[in-house]
């Protein structure tokens, strides 16, 4: 069973996060009692933690951040099968409603009614334990460790975006990010690199310059995937990508790409261990989170038992 202590990270308004103790969940049938090992600090936590919003969403009451996850299942809920106490496991942050529109066509990442961690008004999982569907849990194979469990979270909205692009085997592709170039310097440099403008780019930024190069490199009949979300409102030269019939396709999470991003991993066809990674216990997280901010590692990971 699990301890009592259930230290958990909550995040009260812009610059105000505070370690203390909360009630561990109660489990229902269908859900499983996972004691969190690690979590991995996303842009959204560091944007939640310094503006009190990300993109369009705000926080509204204090919430636990996290939503990059792994852990050890603790218990299973009577529903459950499948899976039994000491199962390693990385958690898909989103549980949708599955009865509207979208989830009945598989777009549960666009499901109004999700629910999704650290994302308000709902908990994360920084914490010491937290309840999950059990439907949104996987199994770890033994070579996949628990930070590259949590790392299944953004590998998941890069496959997503992939799939939003329609990539196929040989298909020209560029990656857009902000250098402080202007947006003609970006698109030259493009052309340059790779010979002639890509069929697709992927823009991770959401800065404005690098979406206005990104619509500007992008040869004409191509598309363009926004994963990177910046400001709610941006000026665009929309009638140059509808003069060169640009596709622009949004990005938003991700459907049914958990799966996908774990076989990639496990069967070593994507190896995430050359990402370079700094590790901090719970009791330590203001000082991860700075960590984070300071930006000289790509992942910073905080592992949340005693």
């Amino acid at each position: 069973m699990a301890e009592e202590d259930n230290l958990s990270a909550v995040l009260y308004g812009p610059g105000d996060l505070r370690l203390e103790q909360r009630e561990i969940p109660k489990m229902a049938d269908n859900q499983l009692l996972i004691s969190v090992h690690t979590v991995g600090i996303g842009t959204s936590d560091v944007e939640f933690l310094k503006r009190g919003t990300a993109g369009s969403i705000q926080l509204t009451e204090p919430i636990i951040l996290g939503h990059e996850t792994s852990g050890t299942v603790d218990a299973v809920g009577e529903k459950v099968t499948g899976f039994k106490a000491g199962d390693r496991v990385a958690l898909e942050p989103g549980i949708p409603c599955h009865k509207c529109s979208q989830c009945m066509i598989g777009k549960y990442n666009v499901c109004p009614d999700v629910t999704f961690f650290a994302s308000p008004p709902y908990h994360g999982s920084l914490t010491r334990f937290v309840v999950h569907d059990a439907n949104f849990c996987y199994k770890l194979p033994d070579n996949v460790s628990y930070e590259d469990g949590a790392l299944l979270e953004p590998l998941s909205v890069a496959v997503h975006a992939c799939r939003r692009a329609q990539l196929k085997n040989g298909t020209e592709r560029a990656n857009s990010r902000s250098r402080g170039m202007m947006p003609v310097e970006i698109r030259d440099a493009v052309v340059k690199s790779l010979g002639h403008e890509p069929e697709v780019t992927i823009e991770c930024t959401g800065a404005q310059p690098c979406l206005e190069s990104a619509i500007l490199a992008t040869r004409p009949g191509g598309v363009l995937v926004m994963v990177g979300l910046g400001a709610p409102r941006i000026e665009l030269p929309i009638v140059e990508a509808a003069l060169r019939e640009i596709d622009i396709r949004g990005v938003f999470r991700y459907a049914s790409c958990y799966p996908i991003a774990l076989d990639l991993v496990a069967s070593g066809r994507i190896n995430l261990s050359g990402l370079t990674r700094a590790n901090y216990d719970l009791g330590h997280t203001l000082e991860a989170f700075e960590r984070a901010e300071k930006g000289d590692v790509i992942k910073v990971f905080i592992k949340c038992q005693k």
